[in-house]
C-alpha cells in the first residue's frame, strides 16, 4: 500500500476555477464524514463538486429531515476546525474490494467491480461529469481524512478540512444509484461552496435577485410566452407582447444581414434521413434527433440543423470563384431531442429557432469572413446591450469522435487562430468543445446567476464540402473546393431572449418594448383627447395603448409600472386644455410636460438609434 499526502489547492499551478472545484469536492468528503460520524450505519454512495457547490448521495437507515441539515452541517464545521489532512492511498483493487465488503459499504463494493471489469464507472463521481474510459488499473486510489474516514476518489483534495471554503447545506432530495429508477432509492444532501463567506453571502443575494428575474417567472407574467403539456415539453407557446419582440429581433438581424451582403433563403422543416446520414450529423448526433418518420417508404426527420440543406442550395448551380463569399442566411426552426430532465425554460427548449447562416468561401477569405462574423456578432451584442462576454475556442480532444483527418482539422484549426489573434479579444481554448466537422469559436452569454450559456458561434468546416461535393470554378478554370463557415451569431433567439429577459427584468428598451408607450385619460371625460393622442402615436409606428379600464388613476400607472412600459402617458384637464402630455418615463417619479409631437419626435429617435 502507498499513501501520500494530497496536493494542497492553494498550488499556483491551478486557476481559480480549478480551486473552487477541489474545494468542493472536498466539502463533499466532509459532508460524507460528518454523516458518517452522526449516522454510523449509512451506507455511502458517491459525491462530487458540481455548479456553485456540491452534493452526496446516502442511504441512511432512517432517512433524515429538512431539520437535520444544521445538525449536520454543524458537525461539519467542527471537522474544518480540527483541521484534518487529505491523505492519498493507493490500494489493489481486489484489496480495496475485500475492504469495502468488511465495512460493510455495497455501492463501493459495485464501483470498484465495474472498474475491475471495464477499467470505467458510468455514474457520476469524485467530480467526474462524463463516462470516463481508463485502462483497467491495478490499483485504486482512496482519500483518507483524518484517521477516521476513508473514501473511494480519485481527487484531488485541499490539503487539510481547513481549506474548504465557506459552505451551506441547502437541501435533501431523492436520488437513484447509478440514476437509474430501476435501482434502490438513495438520499442527496446538496450544499453550497465558495472560496469564503463574504462570496457565499453574495451568491445567495444575486440569487434572491435571480428570482425576481428569472425568465420563466418574468416571461407568462408579462404575457411574453408559455408552457403547455397538451403541445408539448419544450415547445414554446410564443404571446402577442413575446411574439411582437422576437419579430423586432428577426427582422433587425434580417436588415442588418442584408446590408452585409447575406442572401436570405427559407428550407422545410422536414427533410430525407439521407441528407444527414451524407453529411455525417445521423451517425454522430443521432442522439438529438427526433426519430424518423415514413413518409411513402422514405425515412424523413424533423430538421436538426439547415447546413446540409444549405449544401444542397449551394450546389443548385455551378459556381465560380468570382460568386464567393456567398452567405446564405436563414431565420430556421430546428428541431432537437433534450431529455426532459435537461428542458429548462428557453434556455433548453425542444425547438428553437438560430439566426443561422453559412459563408461559402474560397481558402484566401476565410479568415476575412471569419473576422466580418466576430464584428457583427460583437455589434449585435452591443444593440442589446451586452457589453460583457467571454470568447471559448473549441478544438478537438482525444475522447470524442470527428470527421475527417488531421491535415484537414490542423488547417481549420489554424483559420481560427489567425482570424482570433487579429481581433485582440481574449479568449480561452478549450478541448472537446469542436463541433465533429471543424473546430469553432463561441460567444458566452451569463444569467441572472452569473451561469455561462453558449449563445453565438462561427465554425470552420472543410468536411461539410467534402461529404456534398461542393466546388467552384477557380480562376484557372480548375474545381476546387470550397471552405464553409457555420456562423449564428446569437445563437438560439430562445436562449437569447431568455438570457436579455433575466438582464433587463422586463425592462426592455424602447426600440424593443411590446408596447411602448401607454396613455391614462385621468377620467372618461378625457378619453376623446386620449384616443386622438393614441391614434397620433399609432400613426408614426410606435407601439400604443390607451388605457379603457375602469380603475383609479393610480391603479392604472401602478399596473402599468408592473408591466414595465418606457413611457405613461396621463392626459387630464391640464393637458387637454394645452394640448401637451403628461410624460412618465420608466423608473422615473416624476412627470414631464411635451407636445405629442416633441414626444414623437424624441421616441421616434430613441426607436430608430435602437438606444
Amino acid at each position: 500500500m502507498k499513501s501520500e499526502r494530497t496536493q494542497s489547492e492553494s498550488d499556483e499551478r491551478l486557476d481559480s476555477s480549478e480551486k473552487l472545484h477541489i474545494m468542493r469536492h472536498s466539502s463533499s468528503h466532509v459532508l460524507a464524514m460528518a454523516v458518517a460520524r452522526l449516522f454510523p450505519e449509512t451506507k455511502m454512495a458517491t459525491g462530487p463538486a458540481i455548479e456553485n457547490g456540491f452534493y452526496y448521495d446516502f442511504r441512511f437507515k432512517t432517512p433524515p429531515t429538512q431539520s437535520d441539515l444544521k445538525k449536520i452541517e454543524k458537525e461539519m464545521q467542527q471537522i474544518k476546525k480540527e483541521a484534518l489532512p487529505f491523505q492519498k492511498i493507493e490500494i489493489p483493487i481486489n484489496k480495496a474490494i475485500t475492504a469495502m465488503e468488511k465495512l460493510n459499504q455495497p455501492y463501493k463494493v459495485s464501483l470498484l467491480k465495474i472498474i475491475k471489469e471495464t477499467g470505467k464507472t458510468d455514474v457520476i463521481d469524485s467530480g467526474q461529469t462524463d463516462p470516463t474510459k481508463v485502462n483497467i488499473p491495478e490499483n485504486v486510489t482512496f482519500y483518507k481524512t483524518g484517521n477516521e474516514f476513508v473514501d473511494l476518489c480519485r481527487g484531488p483534495h485541499v490539503s487539510d478540512t481547513s481549506k474548504i471554503g465557506a459552505f451551506k447545506l441547502e437541501s435533501i432530495s431523492a436520488a437513484h444509484w447509478r440514476t437509474s429508477k430501476g435501482n434502490p432509492e438513495l438520499t442527496r444532501i446538496y450544499g453550497l461552496g465558495f472560496e469564503n463567506q463574504q462570496d457565499l453571502e453574495n451568491y445567495e443575494k444575486k440569487r434572491e435577485l435571480a428570482k425576481e428575474r428569472d425568465h420563466r417567472k418574468v416571461g407568462p407574467e408579462q404575457d411574453l410566452f408559455t408552457f403547455s403539456e397538451k403541445v408539448g415539453q419544450g415547445l414554446t407557446l410564443w404571446l402577442p407582447n413575446g411574439a411582437t419582440v422576437r419579430r423586432i429581433m428577426e427582422n433587425f438581424i434580417i436588415e442588418e444581414q442584408t446590408k452585409r451582403g447575406y442572401q436570405h433563403v427559407y428550407s422545410p422543416h422536414i427533410g430525407n434521413k439521407k441528407l444527414w446520414e451524407q453529411s455525417g450529423h445521423w451517425d454522430l448526433y443521432r442522439e438529438k434527433m427526433y426519430s424518423p418518420m415514413k413518409v411513402e417508404d422514405q425515412e424523413y426527420l424533423a430538421k436538426p440543423m439547415t447546413c446540409p440543406i444549405h449544401c444542397e442550395m449551394y450546389a443548385s448551380k455551378i459556381r465560380s470563384w468570382r460568386d464567393l463569399p456567398l452567405r446564405i442566411a436563414e431565420v430556421a426552426s430546428v428541431y432537437r431531442y433534450e431529455k426532459s430532465g435537461e428542458l429548462q425554460g428557453l434556455l433548453r427548449v425542444r425547438a428553437f429557432t438560430q439566426d443561422d447562416a453559412h459563408i461559402f468561401a474560397r481558402p484566401d477569405q476565410v479568415v476575412d469572413e471569419f473576422l466580418n462574423v466576430f464584428d457583427f456578432t460583437q455589434f449585435l451584442l452591443k444593440k442589446f446591450g451586452f457589453e460583457k462576454y467571454k470568447i471559448r475556442i473549441g478544438v478537438r480532444s482525444d475522447t470524442e469522435k470527428y470527421l475527417g483527418n488531421d491535415d484537414v482539422w490542423n488547417q481549420a484549426e489554424r483559420k481560427i487562430m489567425e482570424a482570433v489573434s487579429r481581433i485582440k479579444v481574449p479568449y480561452e481554448i478549450k478541448a472537446g468543445e469542436a463541433a465533429f466537422y471543424g473546430p469553432k469559436a463561441d460567444f458566452l452569454l451569463t444569467d441572472a446567476l452569473g451561469r455561462e450559456w453558449q449563445c453565438g458561434t462561427v465554425q470552420v468546416d472543410f468536411m461539410l464540402p467534402e461529404r456534398f461535393g461542393l466546388s467552384y470554378i477557380d480562376n484557372n478554370g480548375k474545381e476546387v473546393r470550397p471552405v464553409m463557415i457555420h456562423r449564428a451569431p446569437l445563437g438560439s433567439l430562445e436562449r437569447f431572449f431568455a438570457i436579455l429577459l433575466e438582464n433587463n427584468g422586463g425592462a426592455f428598451p424602447v426600440w424593443l418594448a411590446p408596447v411602448q408607450a401607454a396613455v391614462l385619460p385621468v377620467s372618461d371625460n378625457f378619453n376623446k383627447y386620449a384616443n386622438t393622442v393614441a391614434n397620433k402615436l399609432a400613426k408614426k409606428g410606435i407601439r400604443v395603448v390607451k388605457e379603457d379600464r375602469d380603475l383609479t388613476l393610480g391603479k392604472k400607472i401602478r399596473d402599468w409600472e408592473l408591466k414595465k412600459v418606457p413611457y405613461i402617458l396621463v392626459v387630464g384637464d391640464r393637458e387637454q386644455s394645452s394640448k401637451t402630455l403628461a410624460v412618465r418615463v420608466r423608473g422615473g417619479e416624476k412627470s414631464i410636460t411635451m407636445t405629442t409631437q416633441s414626444f414623437t419626435d424624441e421616441i421616434s429617435k430613441k426607436i430608430k438609434n435602437k438606444t
